[in-house]
């Protein structure tokens, strides 16, 4: 597999970001292998740390559609996903597209619109189409939801349901910045924001083709078996009420893929899961409410049982 080109086109897409997301690298690259593998991604950390901003700088990076849906307590799942209205002219009911209809959404503050409007993007999440008046209308490929979200102790927030947050791919934090990124940051911004200036160095088509490349990535069996003792682990940890599900190891597989496809290898090694362990899957772990007021947290019980799976060697490696 020829891995020069595609690895120049995924360093100029973390590049280009980066001219506008200071000493977020690791965020980046994050949110990179998940736009591989066209899986949604739950951005959640507090107000003003560039949340927004990285999902449009990703939207100006790629040259694809984009559109922005603010939620808010009033939103209504029609203004998701599209209405029929009557035209008059021709007798019939027609279908308007809501805002879902393009490639990349930015779903701002979804967790402040109530739980009928967030429970409207589950169709087009999974399915990649949407359901209006007992008619379907696919969406447009590729699809992907890119949602902000905001703490739950913040005011004015919803908690979204297991089914939805098993939906996303990844949750990525991107934390406050240290010293130097922020006053670097500053600087960047005194006279104008750099996202203005940013061009796309993505084409739809370019992103489709390195999707398909990342799914021929080799996966050994026994990292396939090393993946489900892990989900395993997570379901039967005295501290997890709802474990890891299918889905979830469906997501890991494809996450490790794309990281060994950025880092240009044609094959998946253990470091490639351990690195997306974390974004995967803790925010698919339902913890116990004694876990819970007892102040552990579904990172900690994934660095628990990964410490305690084997690590596997493989058996087979495409070119040894």
């Amino acid at each position: 597999m020829p891995f020069d080109e595609p690895l120049l086109q995924l360093e100029r897409i973390i590049s280009n970001i980066e001219k506008v997301m200071v000493g977020k690298r690791r965020p980046v690259e994050l949110v990179l292998t998940s736009l591989l593998c066209g899986g949604h991604v739950l951005l959640e950390d507090v107000p003003g740390v560039g949340k927004t901003m990285l999902v449009k700088a990703l939207a100006k990076t790629v040259d694809a559609g984009f559109k922005r849906i603010q939620f808010t307590p009033d939103l209504l799942p029609s203004d998701v996903t599209g209405v029929s209205v009557y035209n008059r002219g021709l007798n019939e009911f027609q279908f308007r597209p809501g805002p879902l209809f393009t490639n990349l959404v930015l779903a701002d503050e979804l967790n402040r619109t109530s739980p009928k409007t967030q429970a409207a993007l589950l169709e087009a999440m999974e399915e990649r189409h949407v359901t209006v008046d007992g008619e379907t209308y696919p969406l447009p490929q590729p699809f992907l939801i890119l949602a902000t979200q905001n703490p739950l102790e913040h005011a004015g927030t919803y908690q979204l349901p297991e089914a939805q947050l098993d939906r996303f791919f990844m949750r990525i934090r991107l934390g406050y910045p240290d010293r130097d990124h922020e006053v670097e940051m500053l600087g960047r911004m005194q006279e104008q924001s750099p996202l203005e200036q940013l061009k796309p160095v993505l084409f739809r088509e370019e992103l489709i083709r390195l999707q398909r490349q990342v799914r021929h990535v080799h996966v050994d069996e026994s990292l396939r078996e090393y993946m489900v003792e892990l989900a395993v682990g997570t379901r039967k940890h005295k501290d997890v009420l709802l474990g890891a599900s299918p889905r979830a190891v469906l997501a890991l597989m494809l996450a490790g893929q794309a990281q060994a496809y950025r880092k240009g290898r044609s094959y998946v090694v253990p470091d490639d899961l351990k690195e997306v362990l974390e974004p995967v899957l803790a925010h698919r772990l339902l913890l116990t409410p004694e876990a819970r007021m007892a102040g552990r947290s579904a990172e900690q019980v994934l660095a628990s049982v990964a410490q305690a799976v084997p690590v596997p060697g493989l058996r087979y490696a495409p070119g040894s």
